[in-house]
C-alpha cells in the first residue's frame, strides 16, 4: 500500500492534466461572440471623457394650497419626512406661510445624461432631460461645470442639442451605424445613473424596431444593458466606440432596470442633430395623406397577399399626395425605393426625406401595382389633430326610415339626421343610426353617426345600394366587406366586416 501511492498520486495528476486540457479545448471552441468581449475597458477608456452630466435647474412657482399635511399615527417614522415636506418649505407667516397654506417659489435640480459630437462644444441628449430649464449646466467627465445653451430640441423623437464654449480640448465621439447592428451584438452604455456619474454597463442588443407607442416616429433599440434614472441622453456604443443610439427610456415596476431600456437609434438621431444644428427645427418631409393598418380582413377585401403596406383612409385637399393621383383606399407599398410593411414604416420613411425632393410612390389599387410621383411638402409640427364632433341626442327628431345590414341600422341623410347628428353637407352616403351590440360592426366600433361613403370601394347612396353589393360580395364567395367610413366632418377610415 505504501508502495502504490506515489503511482496512484502519478496517475491523479495526469488524470488531473487531461481534464484541463480538455476544458481549455472545449472553452476554445466555443465562439468569441458567445463568450462575449475580454474587457470593454478600451472602449470605455477611449470614450468616457465624450459623455457628460447635464445639470438642469428650474423655477417652481408658489402651489397655493399646496396640501395638507396628512395625518399619521403619533411617533410614526414619517413624521419629520412629513414635516420637512409640507412645513419647513412655507414661507413666513402673513407672506404664503403656514397660514396662508402657500409655498414658496423654489427652485429644483435634475440631472441626466449626455455626450460631445463636436470638440467646439456640440452636446446631444434627450428633450426630457431639459424641458422646462432656466439653466443647463454640462459637467464634464473630471468634474468642469460649463454653462450650456440650447440650440434646439425636436418633442416627437426626445432630442436635444446644446452648445457650450469648451473651456479645454475636448473629446468627441462620432455616430457608428445603427442598420448594421444584429440581435446579440455587445452594446456599451455610459452616463449618470442616480447621479453617481461616469458609470459603464454591458449588455447585448435585444431587440431592434421596436415600438412602443411612445411617438410617431419609434423604432427603438432595446438593450439588457442596465439603464436607469439619469442615464437618459447618455450614449449606447458598440465595441468600436461608435455611438449607435442614445439612451432614452427603460420598462420597469421600480424605476431600476430590469434589462428593459430603449434607445433611440443612431440613424434617426444623426438626422435630428444635423437640422437641429442647421435649422434650429426639424423639417419633415409631408406627403398628405391619412393612413391605416391594413389587416388581414382589409388585405382580403382588397385582394392583397400577404397582409402589407399602409391604407389610404384620407387625402389633404392642399397636400403633395392629391395631385399625384393618390386615392382613399390605395394601399401605399413602397416609398422612394423603400419597402412599407405598416403605417409606422410610411410614416418614418416620409419624415425621413427631405421636403420638396420628387419621389416614386408604389400604391396597390383594386389589386393591381401603379406608380405615382410625389413632390414631397413640409410637415408643420404645429399640426393639430382633430377630432370628431361628439354626436348629441336628439330624441325630438323624427325617427328615420331605416334597413338593416352587417348588423347596422342605415338610413337615408336627411336634413333632420345632418342636423342631429352634425355631419357636413359635404359628407355623402348612407348614415348609421344603430349598432347591434352583439356584431362585428360594434366590434369595430361603428357608431350612430358615422356615415357608409363606400362599400367594397363603390360608392352607395342607399341601404338598397348597400344590399345590392352584399348580395353580390357574397355570390363571389367573398367573406368579408371592405367600408369606407366618414364621421361628420369628412374625416374617413377603412372598416373590414365579416359578410353575413
Amino acid at each position: 500500500m505504501i508502495a502504490a501511492r506515489p503511482a496512484l498520486s502519478r496517475r491523479l495528476r495526469m488524470m488531473g492534466a487531461a481534464i484541463s486540457i480538455g476544458a481549455a479545448s472545449m472553452l476554445s471552441s466555443v465562439p468569441a461572440f458567445a463568450r462575449g468581449p475580454e474587457s470593454i475597458a478600451d472602449t470605455a477608456e477611449k470614450v468616457i471623457d465624450a459623455v457628460v452630466n447635464i445639470s438642469t435647474s428650474q423655477t417652481i412657482e408658489a402651489n397655493k394650497g399646496g396640501g395638507a399635511m396628512p395625518q399619521l399615527p403619533p411617533g410614526s417614522p414619517f413624521e419629520e419626512f412629513f414635516d420637512d415636506f409640507f412645513k419647513n418649505r412655507r414661507g413666513p407667516p402673513g407672506k404664503g406661510g403656514d397660514k396662508s397654506g402657500e409655498f414658496q417659489p423654489r427652485k429644483t435640480n435634475s440631472l441626466g445624461s449626455g455626450f460631445i459630437i463636436d470638440t467646439s462644444g456640440i452636446v446631444v441628449t434627450n428633450n426630457h432631460v431639459i424641458a422646462d430649464a432656466d439653466e443647463i449646466n454640462v459637467i464634464m467627465n473630471d468634474g468642469t461645470k460649463v454653462k450650456a445653451e440650447l440650440v434646439g430640441v425636436d418633442k416627437k423623437t426626445d432630442l436635444a442639442v446644446l452648445k457650450f464654449k469648451p473651456p479645454k480640448p475636448l473629446t468627441a465621439v462620432k455616430f457608428g451605424d445603427s442598420d448594421k447592428i444584429r440581435l446579440g451584438d455587445w452594446v456599451v452604455a455610459i452616463g449618470n445613473p442616480f447621479s453617481l456619474g461616469g458609470t459603464v454597463t454591458a449588455g447585448i442588443v435585444s431587440a431592434k424596431n421596436r415600438d412602443i407607442s411612445q411617438g410617431p416616429y419609434d423604432s427603438y433599440i432595446q438593450t439588457d444593458a442596465a439603464i436607469n434614472r439619469g442615464n437618459s441622453g447618455g450614449p449606447l456604443f458598440n465595441l468600436d466606440g461608435e455611438v449607435i443610439g442614445v439612451n432614452t427610456l427603460i420598462i420597469s415596476p421600480t424605476g431600476g432596470s430590469i434589462g428593459l431600456g430603449f434607445a433611440v437609434p443612431s440613424k434617426t438621431v444623426a438626422g435630428v442633430v444635423d437640422q437641429l444644428q442647421k435649422f434650429g427645427e426639424l423639417r419633415r418631409g409631408w406627403l398628405g395623406v391619412r393612413i391605416q393598418q391594413v389587416t388581414d380582413e382589409i388585405a382580403d377585401s382588397l385582394n392583397i397577399k400577404p397582409a402589407r403596406g399602409a391604407l389610404v383612409a384620407g387625402i389633404d385637399d392642399k397636400g403633395p399626395a392629391k395631385p399625384a393621383g393618390i386615392e382613399p383606399g390605395d394601399v401605399v407599398v413602397k416609398f422612394d425605393g423603400k419597402d412599407v410593411k405598416d403605417p409606422k414604416d410610411l410614416s418614418r420613411i416620409v419624415a425621413d426625406t427631405a421636403v420638396g425632393k420628387e419621389v416614386d410612390v408604389v400604391i396597390i389599387r383594386k389589386g393591381n401595382e401603379e406608380t405615382r410621383k410625389v413632390t414631397l411638402g413640409r410637415l408643420e409640427d404645429n399640426e393639430k389633430v382633430q377630432q370628431a364632433n361628439a354626436k348629441p341626442k336628439d330624441d325630438t327628431a323624427e325617427k328615420p326610415v331605416t334597413q338593416k345590414a352587417l348588423g347596422l341600422d342605415l338610413a337615408a341623410l336627411s336634413k333632420d339626421l345632418r342636423t342631429k347628428y352634425k355631419i357636413k353637407d359635404s359628407v355623402k352616403g348612407v348614415i348609421v343610426t344603430g349598432v347591434d351590440s352583439n356584431s362585428d360592426a360594434a366590434e369595430k366600433r361603428l357608431s350612430a353617426g358615422d356615415v357608409i361613403v363606400e362599400v367594397a370601394q363603390e360608392a352607395v347612396s342607399s341601404a338598397a345600394d348597400i344590399k345590392k353589393r352584399l348580395d353580390q360580395l357574397k355570390k363571389d364567395g367573398k367573406k368579408s366587406v371592405l367600408l369606407l367610413v366618414s364621421n361628420g366632418d369628412g374625416e374617413l377610415r377603412f372598416v373590414a366586416l365579416g359578410v353575413q
